[in-house]
């Protein structure tokens, strides 16, 4: 099989990370990692359809054969020489690739399963960019997990780049509540900080009442019905990032724009900026990892102005 024109014969490798944004993001060192590893071969990645887009930024080496979050049922219609499971510790993945007959198969150990035991063994504390390169690592592959950064063409941050607020997230334990976005975004608004609310697929109602709340005019300040380059597009034009626990905490990352994650039940240790991207802020609730509820106003609109004031100090010394 053929992907994109390419020559025929040349061999395929099959990366597996049916996941979501955020999990592709902290993927980016092992894609690129894989691509240098690789590079006589074609490489497909197998995960949803609506990860193209920002797939391209990411790493044009790469394309995509579609695999629904989560479905293990999916099956790439090739044969690779190489699978390469970036999406769990198995058995299902691995189960999954196994049923390519790949000739090489890059994945942890599974103690159960006497045919998986020979890879490295699985570390469920480790952070998520950390683990995937550790993979690779100790398959003779070396990865970079610095190498974190995307970049959209033709987006520079202006003079006065608006504060954007996602105050989505797909598990209901990581959603701040709506009136706590408002009142944020109220603060930044009386602060001379332009507000912009970012909706993902489902939360354009969220975002509007949000604006409504905060004395916003909801045809100015949503943008709704984004693909993923157009939102990383949005995120890298802004001048700062206040989100939940979800998919644009990551992009604000990847993007080197400065940011504040309220955290409710995620560890920070696995899924927070890793410890040498500076600028981006971590507030979470007083009971920690039980919901995000808890989290005051008062401490994400601190965070916010302590990296709106980094700012301006770095653009007067610069």
């Amino acid at each position: 099989m053929a992907l994109n024109g390419g020559p025929p014969d040349r061999p395929v490798l099959v990366a597996l990370r049916a996941l979501g944004l955020g999990d592709l993001l902290v993927a980016v060192p092992a894609l690129r990692a894989i691509g240098d590893g690789f590079p006589d071969h074609r490489l497909v990645f197998a995960g949803p359809r609506a990860l193209e887009p920002l797939l391209r930024l990411i790493d044009p080496r790469w394309h995509q054969v579609p695999c629904a979050p989560f479905d293990f049922g999916c099956r790439p219609p090739l044969r690779p020489e190489v699978a390469v499971n970036l999406h769990g510790s198995g058995p299902q993945s691995h189960a999954l690739l196994d049923s390519l007959r790949p000739r090489r198969l890059i994945a942890y150990a599974h103690p159960r399963e006497p045919r998986w035991a020979a890879g490295p063994a699985w570390d469920p504390c480790e952070h998520e960019v950390r683990r995937w390169c550790r993979l690779l690592e100790e398959h003779g592959i070396p990865a970079d997990e610095r190498d974190l950064d995307i970049v959209v063409p033709e987006v520079e941050v202006g003079e006065d780049p608006p504060t954007v607020l996602h105050p989505g997230a797909a598990d209901p334990a990581r959603r701040w509540p709506a009136r706590r976005w408002a009142a944020v975004a109220r603060a930044e608004e009386c602060s001379g900080r332009r507000v912009v609310l970012t909706a993902g697929p489902g939360e354009r109602e969220l975002a509007v009442r949000i604006a409504f709340d905060a004395g916003l005019e909801p045809r100015s300040a949503v943008r709704s019905g984004m693909t993923l380059d157009a939102l990383a597009a949005q995120i890298a034009a802004a001048g700062r990032v206040a989100s939940a626990d979800t998919g644009v905490a990551h992009l604000a990352v990847a993007l080197g724009r400065p940011s504040v994650v309220v955290f409710g039940p995620g560890d920070p240790g696995r899924w927070g900026p890793p410890p040498d991207r500076p600028g981006h802020l971590l507030v979470q609730s007083p009971g920690h990892r039980e919901h995000a509820f808890d989290v005051p106003v008062d401490a994400v609109v601190g965070a916010l102005a302590a990296l709106a004031a980094a700012g301006a100090l770095a653009r007067a010394a610069g």
